[in-house]
């Protein structure tokens, strides 16, 4: 790659990283520009300061209420504080589930979901979210790029096709919009409420809730059951996948292991989006339309917990597949942005999937123009499954 190239894609690499940060930081602070322009008033901080310094005086009530204990009532009988469903009423012609819903004075398990999410998912996945990103950083300061071994030959061949990285683009932008509003919601209250005010951070909890609800079920969804058709057939383990692994992947230590079209690091990352993607995927469309399919509050909260757990464990993965995507691996970035490889990026990363199509695919050398041909011979499609957003 010559000077010039090298600082080229440098540029590319370090304007997308500065972009999605600036955008990680001031997208939530739209909700003060909705906030100002409404010309709200500060009602409902006051409001709740009012109500913080009065008592309860139904506190214990509520509290019994929740726990189910018994009363007398003023007959002298022994009644039940409701909080259990209950049977519907004689000539209720409303849907079943709201049927199943009667009744329920106070639905305990809320409490218990409160706990996980708050406690449990925010708090350790947090933290997780943390130590992977203070972890990539020191892991770029003390290793640097992965360098072409060979340097940059000027010589290309194609890796992914347009419509593959069309799929690729839509759905990795999808998922930042995802990611950004996601973590909004669940870190809101203790850290952006604090940075940014009650008005502030409600305006921006509107926004993401309408971002994340039709980003969700209408782009990100279909773009994932579109990868995970076209690039299942390139993610079935094989002889060797272990050894990719017991050898660090190239990304530590001299050399790099041999490998197919697809590294066993991408199936690991394919697979964990055909498992654990697919279930926060499945889980974030039921809580979208609680309706749809007549879902009962215990089943939109176990919903809420495997959505919220399954997303930041993606996010925790997506931030590794980002790094060696961009700065981590010299020419990766390339290969999605054009379609194109250097021909000794593909020998360095993944040879013996150039051995099976060096006679076969169409090799751009320096000055040739970097698009298909109009016609490709069939055994040239073997190539057509690029790694997942």
């Amino acid at each position: 790659m010559t000077p010039s190239r090298r600082k080229r894609y440098f540029r590319i690499t370090l304007a997308s990283v500065i972009l999605i940060v600036a955008g990680a930081i001031f997208l939530p602070l739209i909700g003060y520009l909705q906030v100002g322009l409404s010309g709200l008033p500060d009602a409902n901080a006051q409001s709740q300061s009012q109500n913080a310094d009065a008592a309860n005086p139904r506190s214990n009530y509520w509290r019994a209420v929740r726990e189910g204990q018994e009363r007398v009532g003023e007959d002298g009988a022994t009644l039940d504080y409701s909080s259990v469903t209950g049977k519907p009423m004689p000539g209720d012609t409303e849907a079943l589930w709201i049927n199943r819903e009667a009744s329920n004075l106070i639905n305990g398990t809320g409490q218990n979901w409160r706990q996980i999410r708050n406690r449990v998912i925010a708090v350790y996945g947090g933290w997780i979210l943390f130590a992977i990103i203070v972890s990539i950083a020191l892991f770029y300061v003390i290793r640097g790029q992965v360098k072409l071994e060979d340097g940059d030959s000027g010589v290309k061949v194609q890796r992914w096709t347009p419509l593959e990285r069309f799929v690729h683009w839509v759905t990795a932008a999808a998922f930042v919009i995802l990611a950004a509003t996601g973590l909004s919601l669940l870190f809101g209250r203790s850290v952006l409420i604090p940075l940014m005010g009650p008005e502030g951070f409600a305006a921006w909890a509107t926004i993401s809730m309408g971002l994340h609800e039709f980003f969700g079920p209408w782009v990100f969804t279909p773009g994932v059951a579109l990868m995970i058709i076209l690039w299942v057939a390139h993610n079935i383990p094989e002889k060797g996948d272990l050894e990719w692994f017991v050898k660090g992947g190239g990304m530590v230590g001299k050399g790099h292991p041999s490998s197919g079209r697809l590294n066993a690091g991408e199936k690991v990352w394919f697979w964990f989006i055909a498992t654990f993607g697919v279930a926060c995927v499945v889980s974030g469309v039921i809580l979208c339309f609680p309706t749809m399919w007549e879902q009962t509050r215990d089943t939109m909260q176990m919903a809420h917990i495997v959505h919220g757990a399954s997303a930041l464990m993606w996010i925790a993965f997506w931030l590794g597949h980002a790094y060696i995507g961009t700065i981590g691996s010299e020419g990766s970035l390339e290969a999605m942005t054009t379609g194109y490889v250097d021909v000794n990026w593909a020998k360095q990363h993944h040879d013996r999937w150039y051995e099976e199509i060096a006679d076969s695919a169409d090799h751009i050398h320096p000055g040739d123009s970097q698009s298909p041909p109009a016609q490709q011979p069939d055994n040239t499609r073997s190539d057509s499954a690029p790694t997942t957003a």
